[in-house]
C-alpha cells in the first residue's frame, strides 16, 4: 500500500541506532558530562546532525560513506554539543 513506508521506518531505526552509538561513543570520550544513557542517545542524534552540518558544510570533510563515517561523524557532533553543555552548565 504504502512501498516507500517501510524504507522511512528503517532510516528511522538506523538513525536513532547510529544516533545512540554515537552518543555513547561521545560520553566515553568526553567523560564527566553527567548525562546519562538516554540524555547519551539524544546528544547522539542531534550530534549526528550537528556533525554532518559542520564537517560537511563548514569544514567540506567526509569521514565516509556508510555506517562507520556516520557513526564518526556522529561521535564527533556529539562530542562537540557535550564540550559546550559542560561549557554552559559548568559545576563548580
Amino acid at each position: 500500500m504504502y512501498p516507500n513506508l517501510n524504507f522511512k521506518i528503517m532510516g528511522i531505526i538506523a538513525t536513532l541506532i547510529i544516533g545512540a552509538i554515537a552518543g555513547w561513543l561521545g560520553g566515553t570520550i568526553y567523560k564527566g558530562s553527567g548525562l546519562g544513557l538516554i540524555g547519551n542517545i539524544i546528544i547522539g542524534i542531534l550530534g549526528s546532525g550537528v556533525g554532518y552540518w559542520l564537517l560537511g558544510n563548514v569544514f567540506h570533510i567526509s569521514l565516509g560513506e556508510g555506517w562507520i563515517g556516520a557513526i564518526l561523524t556522529g561521535a564527533i557532533g556529539a562530542i562537540v554539543i557535550l564540550f559546550l553543555i559542560n561549557l554552559v552548565f559548568k559545576k563548580k
